[in-house]
């Protein structure tokens, strides 16, 4: 059976990341990606994605996006700059490689299975497989008889399909008021979110918000302390999201009580028919394929500290929101955590351990 060093599971910006900063540590390891390409679940966005911050503040560590660092990439161009990165990056990408599974090895490390039924041992495992493959559908009210379509933004892709539909996004966040400003230019719009929207200007004193999230530290923050600052979920506005709100283009409506027919029941007690609900409630971590190895609590959810995994040694986790700061699963801020996470996997990868006679 073949050996690696470490298994990167993901190929996207955090298994890159990962990747990057393994060879730095002299160790040889081999990214798994199911898709064919490493650029992890950015093509699969929506196609007017652009990201919320710039690109001077959105590159890999010694990886420009080059051009003017003032604008914001759109999503193909970050799927052109994660595959140039793959290329130039000194490490086995393994491109329609899907891992289903992983088992403790009877010596040490892991044994990785995947669908396509190759087996691999591993010394260190690094899980950076992201959460766009497992988005968060909740069970709405009345929503087994609503004849209306009930859908995931990860679904979505453009708003030609929705001209002249009634929908409702369910949701306050950033994609949720993207999507839904996008979508009200063909199709009326109401955002169904549970507390008020909270706008953060994306712009302050002529300079874009990461500015000051990396300026003043911000970013580095531990989670811990966020909850004292940030209550609620902000949404970044680039000056035109709650001047539509304002200008009537769009609506909020507190969350509607349930799904009926082809109605939905607002929590006034009106209806009103609609043809599609859009969710965007957000996303879990894809890590199914760790169930096995004890490594996740009752809902999924990776047991770890700061990324280390708190149950299995020799595995680290990548790109999960928050791992240990704001900026966590984002571009600008996963190499830091793969700063933070490589160096004691690789230690235990080369049996720092046995060494000290432990």
């Amino acid at each position: 059976m073949e050996y690696v060093d470490v298994a990167v599971i993901g190929g996207g910006q955090s298994g890159l990341a990962a990747a990057r900063a393994l060879r730095a540590h002299g160790l040889e390891p081999v990214v798994l990606e199911a898709s064919g390409q490493a650029a992890g679940s950015w093509p699969q966005y929506y196609d007017s994605l652009t990201l919320f911050s710039p690109a001077q503040y959105s590159a890999l560590p010694d990886a420009p996006f080059g051009g003017d660092g003032d604008r914001y990439p759109h999503r193909d161009e970050v799927v052109a700059y994660l595959t140039r990165f793959a290329e130039l990056l000194d490490a086995e990408i393994r491109l329609h490689t899907r891992v289903e599974t992983l088992e403790t090895d009877d010596g040490a490390g892991f044994l990785v299975h995947t669908a396509d039924g190759v087996s691999l041992r591993a010394g260190g495992v690094v899980a950076a497989t992201g959460a766009f493959a497992n988005p968060l559908r909740p069970a709405l009210p009345g929503q087994q008889g609503f004849t209306g379509q009930v859908l995931h933004v990860a679904d979505y892709r453009s708003p030609a399909h929705y001209a002249g539909k009634r929908v409702v996004v369910v949701g306050g966040g950033n994609s949720a008021v993207q999507v839904g400003y996008e979508l009200a230019q063909v199709a009326k719009v109401t955002l169904a979110t549970r507390a008020p929207l909270r706008f953060l200007p994306q712009l302050r004193e002529g300079k874009d918000l990461h500015h000051w999230l990396t300026s003043t530290g911000f970013d580095t923050l531990p989670p811990e302390w966020l909850v004292h600052f940030v209550g609620g979920t902000l949404v970044l506005d680039p000056g035109i999201y709650q001047h539509a709100l304002e200008a009537g283009r769009l609506e909020r409506r507190p969350m509607f009580h349930a799904l009926e027919g082809d109605t939905v029941v607002w929590a006034d007690g009106t209806r009103e028919r609609v043809d599609v609900v859009l969710l965007a409630t957000g996303y879990r971590p894809n890590l199914g394929y760790l169930k096995k190895l004890g490594a996740l609590d009752a809902d999924g959810m990776p047991l770890h500290s700061g990324g280390i995994s708190i149950t299995q040694p020799g595995l680290v986790y990548l790109g999960l929101e928050f791992q240990r700061s704001f900026a966590s699963n984002t571009l600008r801020g996963v190499s830091r955590d793969a700063d933070y996470v490589i160096p004691p996997l690789a230690a235990y990868v080369c049996k720092a351990p046995a060494a000290a006679g432990l």
